[in-house]
């Protein structure tokens, strides 16, 4: 078996590892998974899109706007990306080092968190050493980042990397860059969660009553406006610019914010022109998805019947009608209100019949008109058989 097992081995010793196993930290596993589980979900629409064949335009829509919200509010509420600062710096790696590194540092500011990235750089022929780190510095207590930054004295991180987070752990002497990012990201996340509670309502709403699922999706945006304007107004009055040897960062908004505010003016903007076309026109908007109550028809066609008059009497016809000139003919001969004396033929004027498919309301009111009809034929029987029989007494 000599050849399949003592590959990288020298002289039967054990396999030498000879390369690095470090790998730098190249994206959030969590934001990872939450966007291939919303990416699945709307390949699955579009599988089954082509099969829809009424109201295509405002299912397509709804079901991608309503992904697309989703999805933002959970990968920004897990996102480093609100506040962020990149710059080329030529810094000791340790403190009271002479030896300058260059390097690629950035920090980038979540809700409730900052990482701090530095990437050494080739320059020339020099080839850098193994440098990439990727440290998350927490704040969700009060305390956090102070005893973050004790446990990272304590690891030895690079000076570049301590350098920064010491900006955010003081909150003395006018250091209260921390504090504030901690109040914006907290604030920020209270209106997060209270936008994705908005959204699940929403498209609850959506299936049950498009109308207040519209304005569902009007108070989904406000809230995702909202949660970018508060942030906004809390960020440190003074900005921040940390200044490390060779260079200094400098922040600004980030992709976060951005499409937060994307995602809130684009749902805020089509549930407000849903919400116009609805009142202008009632009972005009409406999805596939929209669910049907036992009913063969849908809401629309239900409230026409109920206010068209001249449906009713259309449909108070009787489906045993015979269609032609003939009927025409006998119909004209049996009307009372014919110049001859016809008899009413009423095979040719019965009732509507009994569908179980009728709207409920006439339905009952038909039982209940049927219903005080059969008493009042039972009434008129009864007086009569009692005048026949006073007749009959008078005679005798």
């Amino acid at each position: 078996m000599k050849g399949w097992f003592d590959a990288f081995r020298d002289d039967g010793g054990p396999t030498l590892y000879s390369f690095s196993n470090r790998t730098p930290v190249t994206g959030d596993v969590s934001i990872v998974a939450v966007s291939v589980l919303f990416t699945t979900i709307y390949v699955a629409f579009l599988v089954i899109f082509p099969g829809v064949r009424k109201q295509r335009f405002t299912t397509f829509t709804t079901v991608t706007l309503s992904l697309f919200v989703g999805l933002v509010i959970l990968i920004t509420r897990l996102g480093s990306a609100w506040h962020v600062a990149h710059s080329s710096i030529l810094a000791p790696y340790k403190a009271f080092s002479r030896e300058k590194l260059p390097a690629r540092m950035g920090a980038h500011i979540g809700l409730m968190h900052v990482n701090i990235t530095l990437t050494a750089l080739p320059i020339g022929n020099w080839t850098p050493p193994d440098i990439d780190f990727n440290e998350r510095f927490s704040w969700n207590a009060a305390d956090d980042m102070g005893q973050s930054y004790k446990n990272s004295l304590r690891r030895g991180l690079p000076y570049p990397i301590l350098t920064v987070a010491e900006y955010f752990s003081l909150g003395q002497e006018g250091f209260a860059w921390g504090g504030r990012y901690r109040a914006a990201g907290y604030y920020a996340s209270i209106l997060l969660w209270a936008s994705l509670a908005s959204w699940l309502l929403m498209n609850l709403l959506l299936i049950a009553v498009p109308r207040y699922g519209a304005y569902m999706m009007s108070l989904t945006g406000a809230l995702l406006v909202a949660t970018d304007i508060g942030y906004y107004l809390l960020l440190p009055k003074r900005p921040l610019t940390i200044i490390v040897e060779g260079g200094q960062l400098q922040f600004h908004l980030g992709w976060c914010f951005w499409l937060v505010l994307v995602a809130g003016t684009l749902c805020l903007f089509v549930g407000l022109i849903i919400s116009a076309i609805d009142l202008v026109w009632p009972h005009t908007f409406s999805t596939i998805l929209e669910v049907y109550y036992d009913t063969p028809y849908d809401r629309h066609v239900i409230l026409e019947e109920s206010h068209d008059m001249r449906y009713r009497k259309r449909n108070s016809k009787s489906l045993e009608e015979p269609s032609g000139l003939g009927s025409r003919i006998l119909r004209r001969l049996s009307s009372k209100t014919s110049q001859l004396a016809g008899v009413d033929n009423k095979g040719f004027q019965s009732d509507a019949p009994k569908s179980p498919w009728r709207y409920p309301f006439r339905r009952a009111q038909m039982q209940q008109a049927n219903g005080r009809s059969a008493v009042q034929r039972t009434l008129s029987q009864d007086s009569m058989s009692r005048n026949c029989q006073t007749g009959d007494f008078e005679q005798d």
